[in-house]
């Protein structure tokens, strides 16, 4: 696999839209507990899949090298340029869906956060960490 592998970004010419600047990162090098030395690694089945729903959705979805989140992998991220941002493990190959689903969730989001309701289950159990946004300032009581 290509290891800059990601999804076709919208053309430059057509409107924006409210999925812009989100994207998902999954870790391509994330490897199988039952079998360590998979090859294909299981990040890396996941990122190709991922990224081959992700155009009909008009999300981005790019492969990154590593997450850093080894012992809850198989890992990915859903990061927004204008709201929270997140990081998940524990994901299987099945949950590229879910990860689409996470992400334009959080592009329609008017609050900047991932609601809950309506969330896939894979994204409830495996959140790792929310990350607040660059300028974000707690409100104060």
């Amino acid at each position: 696999m290509d290891i800059t592998a990601t999804s076709p970004s919208p053309d430059s010419n057509q409107k924006n839209d409210s999925r812009d600047g989100v994207v998902v990162f999954v870790c391509r090098n994330c490897r199988s507990e039952d079998d360590p030395n998979a090859d294909p690694r299981p990040g890396s089945l996941l990122s190709t899949v991922a990224i081959e729903k992700a155009g009909q959705a008009g999300i981005q979805v790019r492969s990154v090298n590593c997450l850093a989140n080894c012992k809850r992998g198989l890992s990915a991220s859903i990061r927004s340029a204008d709201g929270w941002s997140y990081i998940f493990g524990g994901l299987t190959l099945e949950d590229a869906d879910d990860l689409i689903t996470g992400a334009q969730l959080l592009a329609d989001a008017q609050d900047g956060l991932m609601p809950w309701r309506g969330r896939p289950d894979s994204l409830k159990r495996g959140m790792i960490a929310r990350i607040p946004p660059f300028d974000f300032t707690e409100e104060k009581s």
